[in-house]
Order: C-alpha cells, then structure tokens, then sequence
C-alpha cells in the first residue's frame, strides 16, 4: 500500500534522485577526511566541500563562502548564534512560535546570565518592545506548528535602523521561500539540509556576517592551525571541529542543485497550491479545527484538531487505516501552543512538499471525512 507522507516540516521525503546519489558518492567514491591530508582523494574532497559553502552563500546571498560553517543541524546554529553571541544583562526579543530550539537556549541564558526575553506575534509588535537594552531580535520564519510567515524584510528593516543584530531561524523557510541575507539584513542565518533543502538527516549550517562577534561553543581538531592553544579564530575552522559530515555536506549541495533547477518559485507556488487546496477541502467537515497563519501569509504547514477525539487517536487512524504520516503533539514549540489555544491536547500537523500532490490532497480529505462521520 502507498505511503502517504505528510511530515515534510520534520524531514522531507522523498529525496530528488540526484541527492541520493550524491551520497551514495560520498560514500562509495569520497571516503576520505576532507582538509586533512595532502593527498589527491583529500584535496579534491575539500574542494568539493568548498563549492558546497559558494553554492549556500550565493543561494542566500552572503558574500563570503568562508562564513559558511557546517553544523549538525539548525539546532547546534542556533546554540551557537545564542549563546555564543549573547552577553549578561542583555535584552532579547522573540516570537511566540518559536521551536525549542531557541527557546531552550534562551531560557538557559535567561537562569544563568540575567537576560530579559520579549515575546511577540509579528513585526507589528517588534518596535514597541524595543529598550535600551535589546540587543538581538531572533525569528523563526516560519511557523512549524502553523505555518505563520513572518516578514523578514520588515523586521530586519527595523533591526537595521535600531542597530540590533539580526538572527533568522530558517529551518522551515530554507529552500521553500527566497531569503536574502542583504536585503533582509539578516547578520545571522540558520538551516538545517534535511527539510526543504533536501539534504539528508544530520546536516545544517550557520551563515554569519560578522564571524568575530561570535564565540565558539565547541573546539577540537580542525586539521589546520594545529599548534594553537585554542580554535583558530579563522573561518570556517572557528565554528567546525571534527570531521565534516561529507556525504550531508554534499547531499545538500545536490539538493541547492535540485531547486535552482525547479526554481524555488516554482516550489513554493505548488506547495501553496497544495495548501490552499487543502484548507478549502476540510474547511466543509464538521467538528474539524484548523489552525492556520496568525500573519499575512501561510506556508505549506497546517495543524488541525477534531472535537470529541484526540489527536493522537486521529494520528494514529489516520496511519494504521490509511497509511497516512503526519506528526502530532505539540512539535517541540510549546509558546506556540499556548498563544493558538491547543496547549491541552496538541494538534495533527500536515506539512506538504514539493513531491506530495493535488490527488494526495484529496485522500486525505477522504480519509478525514470518514474519521469525522465515525465520531
């Protein structure tokens, strides 16, 4: 029986041909420890590397391929981001529908450095919070509970003008909607490969303009600079110690590959199809509530509940009889929850990609139809 995966905010799937085979290459043709040895497999590893950080910062467009620095995901960016760019006393604003992933981070600093966190919905909220102790103003693009956009450009204009640095989460955005790290004078950029980018699992990167405000949370090896006491200061080795993720590093150099070909346009137009389809579908059902953009645009990321049954019963049938994957609970962004009123029961999380289709819309709307007339 078909698969029917509506999970693409958690992990895209499937994989464009070409991402798979970049590291079956990685693997089979590759396996060596890039900037590590003088010889051929070695060098040519690196450098394949190297036009992997050109293809991010050209795709972004930040200037300087070498302030591209490989991490494990968009959580290790933003630890880095947060607590190695964040000082005592400071003052930071955030939204509600931030993940854990700056959350956490946030409130370790808030119990161990003082700092004051302002929480807000969108850009309209941003400049009334402003005091003269913000600092940092950090954004999840786009919402993983209810697919809200915030407008970037908007917030990093007021960033700009009130001289406050600017971090985007892009875990969600990356790869589905344009970013411009000049335009949007975003100064740091996080993602992780293994969503919209169509990386694997276990890759990401952070995308900083100012390298030196930063400071490392890791060191190790970085084979260069060996006789230095510390992590060299030098980019990418101040924010990458140990061995690269070679076959994620290119499997998401594969995946740019894939959606400079589509056109990024051109994906985020279906996946708003899908959407828009399938808001208006299960709009017509009874008992079904659907937790869609607090802001001016919707990304392809929809939670729903039904009355008189939980979700994750909902979750559950919607597997086991229809073999449909989608995610439930509360998708590690409890705020969220709170400020959309699912904080009790959770919600079912549908999240469509580039590879899902207007048929496959309609079997969820059965299938959905069918879970509301049994209860």
């Amino acid at each position: 029986m078909k698969e029917y995966y509506f999970d693409n905010s958690a992990t895209s799937s499937p994989k464009p041909e070409t991402v798979y085979k970049a590291v079956n290459d990685a693997i089979l043709n590759f396996n060596a420890n890039p900037g590590r040895a003088g010889y051929k497999k070695s060098l040519l590893l690196n450098r394949k590397i190297y036009e992997v950080r050109e293809k991010i910062a050209k795709f972004f467009n930040l200037s300087n391929p070498l302030n591209v620095a490989f991490t494990s995901n968009a959580t290790e960016a933003l630890n880095f981001a947060i607590k190695g760019g964040i000082e005592k006393d400071e003052h930071i604003i955030t939204t509600y529908f931030e993940h854990n992933s700056v959350l956490r981070p946030l409130f370790s600093l808030r119990d161990e450095k003082g700092i004051k966190i302002s929480f807000i919905k969108d850009f309209t909220q941003l400049e009334e919070n402003i005091n003269n102790k913000t600092t940092t103003v950090i954004i999840n693009h786009i919402s993983n509970v209810n697919g809200s956009i915030q407008d970037i450009t908007k917030i990093g204009e007021i960033c700009k003008r009130h001289n406050l640095r600017f971090i985007v989460d892009a875990s969600q955005s990356a790869g589905y909607i344009d970013i411009d790290m000049e335009r949007d004078n975003i100064d740091i950029l996080c993602l992780t490969g293994h969503k919209s980018l169509y990386g694997i699992q276990g890759i990401g990167a952070i995308c900083i303009k100012e390298p030196s405000k930063l400071f490392p949370l890791l060191e190790g090896g970085t084979g260069s600079f060996s006789k230095l006491e510390r992590q060299p200061e030098e980019m990418p080795e101040r924010f990458e110690t140990g061995t690269l993720n070679t076959p994620g590093i290119l499997s998401l150099g594969a995946g740019i590959d894939f959606i400079n070909e589509i056109g990024i346009e051109n994906i985020e137009k279906h996946e708003n199809r899908l959407v828009d389809s399938f808001i208006e579908k299960i709009s017509q059902l009874d008992k079904i509530n659907i937790y869609k953009t607090v802001t001016d645009r919707q990304a392809p990321v929809i939670s729903i509940s039904i009355d008189g049954i939980d979700s994750g019963e909902i979750a559950q049938i919607l597997d086991e009889e229809f073999n449909i994957a989608v995610r439930v609970g509360f998708h590690c962004a409890p705020l969220a929850h709170k400020f959309i009123g699912t904080y009790q029961q959770g919600t079912v999380r549908f999240s469509f990609g580039y590879f899902n289709t207007e048929e496959e819309i309609e079997y969820i709307y059965q299938a959905l139809k069918k879970i509301v007339e049994m209860v």
